[in-house]
């Protein structure tokens, strides 16, 4: 194996980081801006174009049976910038792209506070983590050299050169030097600013560069030095009080100009700390710490706190001025299935978690975070409710449900604000491996640590009981019913042949009863009438009435036709109902289901061969030894019993 050169791959950084690195005059920036003027960009531009830069994708849900289902005829994108670290929200995150589309224009959102407000864990902190690591990954800056602003450079052209300037360089100047360049223009350089120097500058968060973090504040003690900068002491006796060299301009606002300020838990602060986030906002500039001028001030101010603290701060109308110059975006927790699903393999990925997770555990787990930040509805169970929301059409005795999603989530406009965590569920995993004797995780032991951990939940017994019917008896069933297909799906692997051939019958004679025709029977080439009692046979099994027997057969034979002509392929996997219907008709006349799952004392030979079968295609399908047999014990006490 070739030996790694460690020091060939440094060498090979630095010598890229100093290619990237300019250090010049501001008469060489200019040349610089007249050749690529997009590099002035304001913060909100530059952050727009990071997140769309990526790529875009437009999503036309009448091209997707199952978002058109969640999304209606709204047109969905999805940003490659989000896409792999965030699920379920995409509404959420369009609002966002939206905002920041019309703050880079100017618009009006470019004097306004960015506020995510939502539950705890739904995701607001790292909407915040990856745009300030958007701009820690983004191509470096042009700063005046040493300005504590890292101001841009062509605050240095005086106002009466500016509309001259613009017209030559394609750009719109705004802002002013901030009190230490203007005194170094005037001191060090005799007003000479062709001469000031310039250098390119990146962003980083542990360094405080261009991005700046304000924790919650000791209300006792809300000192504005963290957001503003502070005189420095040291310096009094050596220069007047309002000489610019005694000011320290460290605070948030002023290492995160041309980047990013965030609040965190912002509305834990009194208010009157949050007068220097208004200024900043609406006029674009932030006091100067001591007697010195305002300073122009051009960053996203990004701002987050759980719903009781923005309801506490709402009902105070005395908070009016604040809350006028805020966009206000909900993260809500994810009410799809399928993405939640999503965010816990992520969380997964990224840990050291090595069990094995058997099929459908993460399934289980999703299942019950969804299930507690549903609203009640009277049209629909929580469990067909967590269905439709997860786009999937609702089936009842062969016939398609129609439940209206929209109509669902009108009445219960703060779905997706409460309920269980991600955090909870991700506890509840590592508890289970914890527990766990076999390094393996499966959805039985994972319904049984969500017991115990709602019982030790700080919440109310009438919240308590709730989570726990949701466990025991609407997830239980549900995975009985996933058990059941899962199971059967292995059993009948040795009996496709069998099902393909019920499948092709019930087609024809389906074809024929629909057409009023006869059907040729395949062997003597006798004209039969459609066997109707052999298509009962079949839809029986998944409760299909008389009545509705006839619309099923011309739904059928209906999609069949629809499949053959875009080019598909049909077999008896093809129809989801009629998948559902053979594969019960051919266990139940096949009759050893039962009797293979359980225990072998009761197996005969040929019975031993199919269960063998029947484990080997199910640790195909996910399941390890232990596991399945987990699994298998389960069904055999909990499904079918003689």
């Amino acid at each position: 194996m070739e030996r790694l050169d460690f020091s060939s791959i440094i060498r090979k950084d630095r010598e890229e980081h100093k290619s990237k690195k300019f250090e010049g005059t501001f008469l060489e920036y200019l040349e610089i801006v007249k050749e690529n003027p997009e590099i002035t960009m304001l913060a909100h531009q530059r952050m727009y174009k990071l997140i769309t830069e990526p790529g875009v994708t437009v999503i036309r849900t009448e091209e997707n049976p199952r978002l058109r289902r969640i999304y209606g005829n709204d047109i969905i994108k999805k940003y490659k910038f989000f896409e792999d670290e965030f699920f379920g929200i995409d509404k959420t995150i369009m609002k966002i792209v939206r905002y920041f589309h019309s703050a880079a224009m100017a618009g009006e959102e470019a004097r306004q506070v960015l506020y995510l407000v939502g539950p705890v864990g739904a995701g607001k902190s790292s909407l915040m983590e990856a745009l300030k690591r958007a701009l820690e990954m983004s191509p470096p800056i042009y700063a005046l050299k040493g300005c504590p602003m890292r101001e841009e450079p062509l605050h240095l052209v005086p106002k009466h050169l500016r509309k001259e300037f613009e017209e030559i360089l394609n750009v719109r100047i705004e802002g002013d030097l901030c009190p230490i360049c203007r005194y170094r223009l005037k001191n060090e350089y005799n007003g000479e600013y062709e001469r000031f120097p310039v250098e390119t500058v990146d962003f980083s968060i542990r360094s405080r560069k261009g991005i700046g973090v304000v924790p919650p504040v000791d209300p006792n003690n809300q000192d504005t030095s963290v957001l503003i900068g502070s005189v420095d002491i040291s310096k009094i006796d050596l220069y007047p009080e309002d000489d610019p060299r005694v000011l320290s301009l460290n605070g948030a606002f002023n290492v995160g100009n041309r980047g990013i300020v965030e609040f965190i838990e912002v509305f834990k602060n009194e208010t009157e700390y949050l007068h220097t986030m208004i200024t900043a906002t609406q006029e674009k500039s932030i006091p100067s710490p001591g007697k010195g001028s305002m300073i122009y001030f051009d960053g996203i101010i990004l701002a987050h706190s759980n719903e009781a603290e923005w309801n506490k701060f709402k009902s105070d109308h005395t908070n009016e001025a604040i809350l006028d110059r805020i966009v206000k975006i909900e993260v809500p927790y994810c009410l799809e299935l399928n993405e939640e699903i999503k965010i816990y393999e992520k969380i997964l990925r990224k840990s050291k978690f090595d069990a094995h997770i058997a099929p459908h555990t993460i399934e289980i787990a999703a299942m019950f975070a969804i299930l507690t930040r549903l609203a009640p509805s009277n049209k629909v169970d929580p469990m067909t409710k967590l269905k439709i929301y997860n786009g999937e059409e609702i089936i009842e005795k062969g016939m398609t449900k129609k439940v209206d999603i929209f109509e669902l989530k009108e009445e219960a406009p703060r779905e997706g604000m409460t309920g269980i965590s991600t955090r909870f569920i991700m506890k509840v995993l590592d508890t289970t491996l914890s527990e766990s004797e076999h390094n393996c995780i499966n959805p039985i032991s994972v319904m049984e640590t969500l017991v115990k951990s709602i019982k030790e939940l700080s919440i109310s017994e009438e919240e308590r009981e709730r989570y726990l019917r949701f466990v025991q008896d609407s997830i239980r069933k549900e995975y009985n019913k996933i058990l059941e297909r899962e199971i059967t799906k292995a059993f009948i692997h040795g009996y496709k042949e069998q099902a393909e051939s019920l499948f092709n019958n019930y087609l024809d004679h389906a074809e024929a009863f629909v057409n009023k025709s006869k059907i040729k029977d395949r062997n003597t080439g006798e004209e039969l009438e459609p066997d109707e009692k052999f298509l009962r046979s079949i839809e029986e099994q998944i409760g299909i009435t008389d009545t509705a027997a006839k619309g099923f057969r011309a739904d059928v034979t209906a999609y069949m036709f629809y499949v053959l002509r875009n080019g598909g392929k049909l077999d008896y996997t093809s129809y989801e109902p009629l998948k559902e219907a053979i594969e019960k008709k051919l266990t139940s006349s096949v009759r050893e289901l039962s009797r293979v799952i359980t225990q072998a004392k009761v197996r005969d030979k040929e019975q031993s061969e199919k269960y063998d079968t029947m484990v080997q295609e199910m640790k195909n399908n996910g399941y390890c030894d232990h596991c399945c047999n987990v699994i298998l014990k389960y069904a055999a006490n909990n499904l079918w019993k003689d």
